[in-house]
């Protein structure tokens, strides 16, 4: 038989089996059997044991409760879901077992505290029926957003960008691969089919009419919401967003990853990337959308411009520019101090911060106004209504709030008269206490006894054994010590009952009054929430327009179409870390006519650095950028495609070979008229022969496109350099070498026509291999250069006679064929026919049969 208390845990475990139940018991968050033995060694605590009733014991670990989110965080990291259960009425006013209720279930998806700053954390859910229907929401910043498409492949492509930290499915989607980089929860499919979200969003309903499928996999990620914060209302999530692929380009993962947008190649999180060089952002949010927007290039122009015309403003008006920046240093995360509004977790150091963000938007609208520009001026509406706010907070939160609510001290004097006074009755009760201790000593003469407290006795007269002759007849014995005796006095505990009445009641009334005023934030919601996104972006225009001004970029000529001219352009990470030296700028020039660039050079020359840099400066104009060029005329790009690196997917079992083979298949399947295409040495991950003939298949095709997509195609095999001459739009460019005897210089400059060599033994010499090495090498090069002469020359030979044969010797007709040829098919009936191509069959395999 098990304790009551076991009996209320064992029920409310039932409520969530799929996660680690974190069960209050006084000051600690206790969890119990296969629960404590799967926390114990992750959270690194001791593993214990409890009665469990029946003689029986119960394995058993805990936490304390004021640092529960160190190993919530801990657990979820780890991949679990925990439950967190709260005792949810008085245990002093209870008889009993105290009543306790989940109050939330926190999974990776769900969390809202200890997370990386400047990157969302999104919760996904998917649903198919005819279409695929993606819905993503970062519950701490309240962004929601859908997506609907045919493909499975755009859908697995836009889940690859969002990278989200749970996925929701239906069971019949749970084994499919497509899923395998994230954490899944399976959900039943009836909840995908909610209505609640209809009555929460009223106002958008034709949005569920446009995308049906994306709005079904809205639901099921509402109910989940809904399902693991019970009695919360997500008030802070405004308005569900949708994702239109002819507004943005859609960036499949390989390029994303081949053009280290906002993650390294090498792992060193943000270093190295685009994102680097482009963030100087100085809040939170606005970090989070400059990513986002690298992620997520424009497709419209009006909306290129609108957003370039921004960042031109703050490039000429250096003095608004420079005072923005400096505001900023004062903003907090709006979005995510909100999201902890929303679900009751914002403590009295959150509203501080809160308030004190509130209180730079007077001055940001004051410097918006006087700046020189009257476009940057748009968004002082959206800063203006919050001043009282301002104020009401700044009048009531102590700024040496404690971070628990309810241990007292959270408002300022001032802000309650009832609140006032109660303390005024605690500290004067306090002075009594010292007074009383002194008049004691004067009547009894007792120079040593102490009036002290503790919260089994309260407050109580001590007294030393060597002065007990001393102690009045009036003192009631409460306690004995080994040198002291403890006393009471009626009068004394009458006063207690005043102090400590006082105290407890300041502070209930403070924590109630501070929840009054959560709540007037709450209501609030949306102006603040308007005001976040409006301080985003000023944010990322002002980080676009420093970076443009540090770095000297200029601001780019966008049109529709056309051709793509860029005058001594500059690769802008690859730019920002060279210290002792200046990159070598160069020019790209690719039109409709000539379309496709063939680059030929030897290895570590800059072909590879070249081509990205072509493409990041296509990026950074379409996300509204200035770009590292003297000049640049950039047509808008839909997709910007790149096949670089070579990789194994070990997890999928595929070769680099076949990677490579994936990526280019990816990019002639989805290829446009306005695509950017960047090849690097493709076929490269076979035999020789078959990926010169791969690579050469794979530039014809482009070559013979109709819809001409830009394309520069970098290679090793020089023999394709030849297609210039049968294919009009492709040109040769290479890179430049100067050669000093044996040795090499690398000048990094694009020049037009064909390289001549590879300079592979003279880069292996520059890499360090031993001398011998590279003397067998060179041997090895020169034989098998003569041979492959031999070779060609012989083939040539070949095909010149042959020529001359077809040309000059009229060969005989195989008599078959000439049989044949002389058939009048128009007098045969269709049987007659029928059995001449039956016979000639049979002639035709005892023909070959001899």
């Amino acid at each position: 038989m098990t304790t009551p208390m076991m009996q209320q845990y064992k029920s409310i475990k039932s409520q969530a089996p799929d996660a680690i139940l974190f069960f209050r018991l006084g000051d600690f968050y206790e969890m119990f059997g296969e629960d404590a033995r799967t926390a114990a060694p992750v959270l690194e605590i001791a593993l214990t044991g409890r009665d469990s009733g029946g003689g029986e014991r119960i394995p058993m670990c805990g936490v304390p409760h004021h640092a529960v989110d160190g190993y919530l965080l801990k657990l979820v990291s780890a991949g679990y879901k925990v439950a967190l259960c709260e005792q949810v009425e008085d245990p002093q006013a209870t008889k009993g077992i105290v009543r306790r209720e989940i109050i939330r279930i926190i999974s990776p998806g769900t969390m809202t505290d200890s997370l990386v700053e400047q990157a969302n954390n999104f919760l996904a859910a998917v649903y198919h029926d005819q279409d695929w229907g993606l819905a993503f929401v970062d519950v701490s910043t309240g962004e929601f957003t859908v997506f609907q498409t045919e493909s499975i492949d755009i859908l697995t492509t836009e889940l690859s960008r969002i990278r989200p930290s749970e996925l929701l499915l239906p069971a019949e989607l749970l084994k499919a691969k497509h899923w395998r980089p994230y954490y899944l929860t399976q959900r039943e499919k009836k909840t995908y089919q909610h209505t609640l979200l209809e009555q929460r969003f009223t106002e958008q309903t034709e949005l569920f009419q446009e995308f049906p499928t994306a709005m079904k996999a809205a639901n099921g990620l509402w109910q989940y919401i809904l399902e693991t914060s019970p009695g919360i209302d997500p008030s802070h999530i405004l308005k569900i967003n949708a994702y239109r692929p002819e507004h943005w380009m859609l960036l499949d993962p390989w390029t994303r990853r081949n053009l280290e947008l906002t993650e390294s190649i090498r792992g060193q999180g943000k270093k190295g990337t685009l994102l680097s060089v482009l963030d100087f952002t100085k809040t939170a949010f606005g970090g989070r959308l400059l990513r986002r927007w690298i992620e997520q290039p424009l497709l419209l122009k009006e909306e290129i411009e609108k957003r370039l015309d921004y960042v031109e403003a703050l490039v000429e008006d250096s003095f608004l520019r420079g005072d923005l920046i400096q505001l900023f240093n004062k903003v907090f995360d709006l979005e995510r101090l909100m999201g902890k509004v929303s679900y009751g977790t914002a403590n009295a150091r959150d509203l501080l911060s809160l308030a004190q963000t509130l209180g730079v938007l007077p001055q940001l609208r004051a410097l918006l106004a006087e700046g020189k520009s009257a476009s940057l001026q748009a968004f002082i509406p959206a800063l203006e209504g919050l001043d009282p706010l301002a104020v009401t907070l700044e009048q009531a939160i102590n700024p040496e709030a404690p971070i628990s609510l309810k241990d007292g001290n959270l408002l300022k004097a001032g802000y309650s008269e009832e609140i006032d006074e109660l303390r005024s009755i605690s500290s004067g009760g306090k002075a009594w206490v010292a007074k009383l201790e002194s008049m004691e000593k004067d009547r009894t003469g007792i120079r040593s006894l102490k009036v002290g407290y503790n919260k089994v006795f309260g407050y109580y007269i001590e007294v030393t054994h060597a002065n007990s002759h001393l102690i009045p007849a009036e003192y009631i014995r409460k306690q004995t010590l080994a040198n002291a005796e403890r006393f009471i006095t009626p009068e004394l505990k009458e006063y207690e009952q005043k102090i400590l009445g006082a105290e407890e009641k300041v502070t209930q009334l403070e924590y109630q009054l501070f929840l009054e005023l959560r709540e007037t934030v709450r209501g609030q919601a949306a102006r603040i929430l308007e005001a976040a996104h409006a301080l985003a972006e000023i944010d990322v225009y002002a980080s676009l327009a420093e970076a443009a001004v540090r770095h000297h970029y200029s601001r780019p000529v966008m049109k529709g179409e056309g051709g793509l001219t860029i005058i001594e352009g500059r690769h802008p990470v690859v730019e920002s870390m060279l210290q002792d030296t200046s990159f070598v700028p160069n020019d790209t020039i690719l039109t409709e006519d000539k379309h496709l660039a063939l680059i030929t050079g030897p290895n570590m020359a800059g072909k590879s650095t070249y081509m990205r840099q072509v493409a990041l400066i296509v990026l950074m104009a379409q996300i509204g950028s200035f770009v590292p060029a003297q000049q640049a005329t950039i047509p808008i790009a839909d997709h910007i495609f790149t096949r670089v690196g070579a990789s194994d997917d070990l997890a999928s079992g595929q070769s680099t070979f076949m990677v490579e083979m994936y990526e280019v298949a990816h990019i002639l399947r989805h290829v446009t008229p306005h695509s950017l295409i960047i090849l690097d040495e493709v076929g490269r991950g076979t035999a020789t022969y078959d990926g010169l003939s791969i690579a050469w298949a794979v530039a014809e095709y482009l070559a013979g496109q109709e819809n001409k997509p830009k394309t520069l195609f970098a290679t090793h095999y020089h023999e394709l350099t030849d297609l210039e001459e049968t294919h009009a739009g492709i040109f040769n460019l290479h890179v430049g070498v100067r050669e000093h005897g044996e040795e090499i210089v690398f000048l990094h400059k694009i020049i037009p026509g064909r390289a001549d060599r590879s300079y592979g033994i003279q880069v292996a010499k520059l890499a360090g291999l031993p001398a011998n090495l590279l003397h067998r090498a060179k041997i090895i090069l020169h034989e098998l250069e003569s041979s492959a002469k031999e070779n060609r020359q012989e083939h040539l030979l070949n095909k010149e006679k042959a020529t001359q044969l077809s040309l000059f010797e009229v060969q005989p007709l195989d008599p078959l064929l000439q049989e044949v040829s002389e058939l009048s098919v128009e007098d045969l009936t269709p049987r007659q026919a029928l059995d001449y191509l039956f016979d000639l069959k049979e002639r035709i395999k005892t023909a070959d049969s001899i």
